[in-house]
């Protein structure tokens, strides 16, 4: 078991540095197959060595080999999120047909954080194709009815759409078809959980970044990331933290 445990790590690694290229080329609009990877300062081609996932960021001391400059945290950030969580994932779930739909999920909260966090962008080339997939994944798999799933595309897509009408351009569109493929996956209720746990998580920490000064009031702050914690703990929490809370409240 330990060393499928590694196996599937070095798998998260390898999948991390290939969504931070993909992030990266789908927002500037770009191939993500030509040219081959290199460096975006002096365009130098990368080696095998350069590519390693986070060990060559620490190796090279987060700067390009040939030019010096410096590389961005995000790329190892991006290669540990993808591992981590595809870990957890197939921790929680087991080696079984569910993992799929969870492993797709999974995927696509990864890359939205990438696309997030660098650009305030998610975007619609990766939402809507994984939209589909998950919903032809859930025809064959699935602890409920396909309607089931099909309904929680629809309230979560309902949700960030009223919740982007009232705000008047506080919530993007990205984030609501995001929200229809999380329905997809989660099913309803554990939808709503979802957004209530992002909310929840996305206030204290914008509430902290501001008194730390990190930002300033109204300046915006990329919500991919709490959409991915609050969906993760609602995918793989979701009933203990409801249980938790009825017992709470009563």
């Amino acid at each position: 078991m330990i060393f499928i445990d590694i196996y599937v790590i070095l798998i998260g690694l390898l999948l991390g540095s290939f969504f931070n290229v993909v992030a990266i080329r789908l927002l500037n609009k770009k191939s993500i197959a030509f040219p081959p990877s290199h460096c975006p300062h002096c365009k130098h081609k990368l080696s095998v060595l350069d590519l390693v996932p986070v060990f060559s960021y620490v190796f090279l001391k987060g700067k390009c080999r040939y030019c010096q400059t410096k590389i961005s945290p995000l790329y190892p950030f991006g290669e540990l999120l993808t591992a981590t969580s595809i870990f957890i994932v197939y921790k929680f779930v087991g080696l079984q047909l569910e993992l799929i739909p969870a492993l797709l999920l999974t995927v696509l909260l990864v890359i939205s954080v990438l696309t997030d966090i660098r650009k305030q962008l998610i975007l619609d080339v990766v939402t809507l194709p994984m939209l589909g997939v998950l919903i032809i994944s859930h025809l064959f798999i699935g602890t409920e009815p396909f309607w089931y799933y099909l309904l929680g595309g629809v309230v979560g897509f309902a949700l960030l759409l009223l919740i982007a009408i009232v705000s008047r351009g506080g919530m993007g569109g990205g984030d609501v078809k995001l929200y229809a493929a999380i329905g997809v996956a989660l099913g309803p209720w554990m939808t709503v959980m979802s957004l209530v746990l992002a909310s929840f998580v996305g206030t204290v920490i914008g509430v902290l970044l501001l008194a730390l000064g990190i930002v300033k009031r109204k300046q915006p702050i990329a919500f991919g990331p709490f959409i991915f914690i609050g969906t993760l703990l609602a995918y793989l929490f979701g009933q203990d933290i409801w249980n938790w809370y009825i017992n709470f409240l009563w």
